[in-house]
């Protein structure tokens, strides 16, 4: 970039930034989410999931001024086939690195009903241990809808426990197979969870949701499972050498755990250290985040194109007539697309 486009550039940032609302509120719930005030970060997530337009634009402002304190956590994602145990893993893991001087911040994600669009919201109550523990925070958000197994205000949520100086923020997703590229797109490692004796731990190759793991995790590796346990994992890594290599360059591993009777929590956290480490030393932890800040905008900027093109009457009205063509069989999907772009830009 030469000198002029530089000016250029900085020109827009600041007419942009000179743009902005202070917000006398949003300082304040910001200075308190960076001393590490639980309610204050708790109200903060609450703006940002709501869709009341001055809800959203506090959140900004929030959003703004704990900006320069983001970006420190391990952000990590957490799936696994239905029964995996992920609950009572994240419980007892989470609680292992909490003794160990860790702040974890977990974003539990539930699914919502399609047709009541209600969400049980249960993942605090089954790990109440982890819950009570000083060092944690839970908060369990509705998928709302949302694919990829994650809320909408997922990312900035994960940037609100950053800024109150959660050193791990983990994401447990819905667990909904070919959509995990969400959670995994705004995390750096992804864990995914299996466990032996259900036919899973190779069906998940073949879903593709077995592919984007770094590390996987056999749990319930005890009792009358641990043979079947031992065997899963050997088929896993033996698996992992027909995958291609990840853009990290690193070869996804497979550790046996028992979240039930804790064992294998110290390997878990020295494999993420290492995992860590390696993307460290090769620099792709910065670029994971240029990609991530990247996608956050462009899915942002849909959904807000999409929010303001249907609060237009004129807009609303089109539509429903289009859609109600397109249903009929009036108009091709093609043809109804084209005349609302035409109508809306002018095209």
């Amino acid at each position: 970039m030469d000198s002029a486009q530089e000016n250029a550039r900085k020109q827009l940032l600041n007419a942009i930034k000179s743009k902005r609302t202070q917000l006398p509120e949003a300082e304040r719930l910001a200075s308190s989410i960076l001393q590490g005030n639980r309610l204050a970060l708790a109200e903060a997530i609450t703006f940002i999931e709501s869709d009341r337009d001055a809800d959203q634009r506090l959140a900004e402002e929030i959003l703004h001024w704990i900006q320069p304190q983001t970006g420190t956590s391990r952000r990590i994602g957490i799936s696994g086939v239905p029964g995996a145990g992920k609950s009572t893993f994240i419980e007892a893991f989470g609680t292992f690195l909490c003794n160990q001087g860790k702040k974890l911040a977990v974003l539990a994600v539930d699914p919502s009903s399609e047709l009541g669009k209600g969400s049980i919201l249960g993942d605090k109550t089954r790990m109440h241990q982890l819950a009570a523990h000083p060092n944690a925070f839970i908060r369990p958000s509705p998928s709302s809808g949302n694919l990829g197994g994650v809320a909408r205000r997922t990312r900035e949520v994960i940037h609100l426990c950053e800024a109150a100086g959660f050193t791990d923020v983990w994401v447990e997703t819905v667990g909904v197979g070919q959509n995990e590229t969400a959670v995994h797109a705004m995390t750096d490692l992804f864990v995914l969870l299996s466990v032996a004796g259900t036919g899973d731990e190779l069906q998940g190759i073949k879903r593709g949701i077995t592919e984007m793991a770094d590390i996987v995790l056999v749990n319930k590796a005890d009792g009358a499972l641990m043979a079947a346990s031992q065997a899963a994992a050997s088929d896993l890594r033996r698996a992992f050498h027909f995958m291609p290599q990840k853009p990290s360059a690193w070869n996804a591993s497979v550790l046996l755990v028992s979240a039930l009777e804790k064992t294998g929590l110290t390997e878990v956290e020295t494999e993420f250290q290492r995992y860590f480490e390696w993307i460290d030393s090769r620099s792709y932890r910065e670029h994971r985040r240029k990609e991530q800040a990247r996608l956050w905008f462009e899915t942002l900027l849909k959904e807000e194109i999409w929010s303001v093109f249907l609060r237009k009457p004129e807009s609303i009205a089109q539509f429903e007539v289009l859609k109600s063509a397109v249903e009929c069989g009036e108009m091709t999907v093609q043809q109804a697309v084209r005349s609302m772009l035409e109508s809306t830009f002018n095209r």
